[in-house]
């Protein structure tokens, strides 16, 4: 399954609704090639919503943390929003949790762009003990 990555806007943030797979070669050329389009636009805040991603590779791993960087380096930001457990599994494993802020709704990872409103981040240590009860 190919990497449909369609973008929104939510109160000035840039959401990126990816569906598929964030894996080697076109998926991963696509997701790289549209967060180098809004680091040359400037300082970004972009919300990855993760929901409908069924399989991250290692490439798409380092994928993720090469456009985390870029983005950084322009002043903007991105942000996990929706992940499976498999992938919440993965991003621990791989510890690119400390790397995202990690969110389990879209109105929290938007919220989390606006310092004068609540939110509540993903819980790992919730997740981890519930993890240990399955």
């Amino acid at each position: 399954m190919h990497l449909h990555i369609q973008q929104r806007d939510r109160e000035g943030i840039t959401l990126l609704d990816l569906k598929g797979r964030l894996v080697a070669g076109d998926e991963v050329g696509a997701f790289r090639d549209s967060i180098e389009e809004l680091a040359k636009a400037g300082p970004s805040k972009i919300i990855l919503n993760m929901r409908e991603v069924d399989f991250i590779d290692s490439l798409g791993l380092g994928t993720m943390v090469m456009c985390y960087t870029r983005l950084k380096k322009t002043g903007g930001i991105a942000k996990l929003s929706q992940l499976n457990r498999r992938n919440l599994e993965l991003l621990l494993l791989t510890k690119i949790d400390t790397i995202f802020e990690v969110f389990d709704d879209e109105t929290e990872a938007v919220n989390s762009f606006f310092p004068d409103r609540a939110i509540r981040r993903f819980d790992i240590l919730e997740f981890v003990q519930q993890m240990d009860r399955e």
